[in-house]
């Protein structure tokens, strides 16, 4: 879907609807869920036997309210908390911790240099040149992502109490020298199932499966296959032994991870891949990948 036809699609227009207005006005958790599902699936979901992977990634965030969850998708925090555990990567560095824009002193910054909110998606601006950079576009766009209220949009129990605030990280590439490929595992109380690879980000982006060994998968969502191979990294079998490390003892989380010269590094933690309402095609990989999240309600 093109970015006209979506003008036209009413489930799409639904969709924006419910993020920006119904989210402010609807408190009850399960209505805004049920919602917001619908808008992205074009079904409601069912929440007392749910069975698809969609599905019981709603019934999660009405049921698994862990506390500590809030500090394992802040941004910041999450660094801390891994540097502790024996997981076999490393974190990016980080170069500076704000609450405010105007509380960066950028002549303390690099050239190139990444700037992101804690407490959010989306909220993100990558400077290849700070001679270049456009620093009213820049704050523009991250002050609006620091009033955003992601829990609200989402529903997603861990960005609740989240502290918003702008951190600045090393910029990095990997062996193609122009972009940072994302791995990003699906691991199951601390078994990698299968992944995505993320590439060509942000105009052209293209999001291709794997299972466990590598194997390419049959289904899309979101975005589109690579338009060429994507190699199997040397050190895979360390990256998924990483994955595995860090998601132990989570009944379901998607580990985010970097592969930069042989050496591995953190991305984030997802325990809502795609907030649950975006389509798997073909739909029946839906309730295929369910079948890998039990859930304590059958």
């Amino acid at each position: 879907m093109n970015k006209f036809s979506k003008i036209f699609d009413p489930y799409w227009v639904m969709g924006g609807i419910v993020r920006r207005v119904l989210s402010r006005l609807i408190r009850n958790d399960e209505l805004y869920i049920k919602l917001r599902y619908f808008s992205g699936m074009k079904k409601f979901p069912d929440l007392k036997h749910p069975r698809t992977y969609n599905e019981k990634l709603q019934w999660l965030k009405l049921n698994d309210k862990h506390a500590e969850y809030t500090r394992l998708v802040d941004k910041y925090a999450v660094k801390e908390y891994i540097e502790k555990l024996n997981w076999g990567g490393k974190t990016i560095p980080t170069l500076g911790i704000w609450d405010r824009f105007d509380d960066i002193d950028f002549t303390q910054l690099p050239n190139q240099f990444v700037l992101k909110t804690t407490h959010d998606s989306g909220g993100i601006v990558i400077v290849k040149d700070k001679g270049k950079m456009d620093m009213q576009k820049a704050r523009k766009k991250l002050e609006k992502s620091l009033q955003r209220k992601y829990f609200l949009m989402s529903r997603e129990y861990p960005y609740k109490d989240v502290k918003p605030r702008i951190i600045a990280e090393k910029f990095m590439v990997d062996e193609s020298g122009t972009e940072l490929k994302d791995y990003k595992f699906f691991c199951f109380n601390g078994e990698v199932k299968f992944l995505f690879v993320a590439t060509d980000r942000p105009f052209a982006t293209r999001f291709d499966f794997f299972d466990a060994d590598f194997n390419h998968l049959p289904f899309k969502q979101g975005h589109p296959w690579a338009k060429k191979e994507i190699r199997k990294p040397a050190n895979f079998e360390k990256m998924k032994q990483a994955a595995a490390a860090l998601s132990k003892g989570i009944p379901h989380v998607r580990v985010d991870l970097y592969n930069i010269n042989g050496e591995i590094y953190f991305g984030e933690l997802t325990f809502f891949h795609f907030s649950g309402v975006v389509p798997f095609e073909p739909a029946e990989w839906d309730e295929k990948i369910g079948d890998y999240l039990n859930l304590p309600c059958g």
